[in-house]
């Protein structure tokens, strides 16, 4: 892999946890912020993948299996928090968050 790819994949890399990050903080929505979370989660795992393939390294893709999976527990409890809080307060709202109890 040539430097010049491997700028344009962290270039990339870097607009993707840009936008996850503005996702993130800027929606009230409880699933948008979700996106915004896996947007930096894949983000993460691009810059480990670009960074494998130059140093012809595997360590990077073990990391990034690690990071799918944490992407995957994270979207599962997400949108089990996100059932919650819609049968609940029927919003999704992150004011609402703040009211849920057992």
């Amino acid at each position: 892999m040539s430097v010049e790819l491997l700028y344009g994949v962290l270039s990339l890399s870097a607009c993707l946890f840009g936008l996850g990050l503005l996702a993130l903080m800027l929606r009230r929505n409880f699933l948008l912020a979700l996106l915004g979370v896996e947007m930096l989660i894949n983000a993460g795992n691009l810059n480990f993948l670009a960074f494998a393939r130059y140093h012809n390294d595997v360590t990077g893709a073990m990391f990034v299996l690690f990071g799918i999976c944490l992407a995957a527990v994270e979207a599962v409890i997400g949108l089990a928090l996100a059932v919650r809080l819609f049968r609940a307060h029927e919003t999704l709202g992150f004011h609402a968050i703040a009211n849920l109890r057992w």
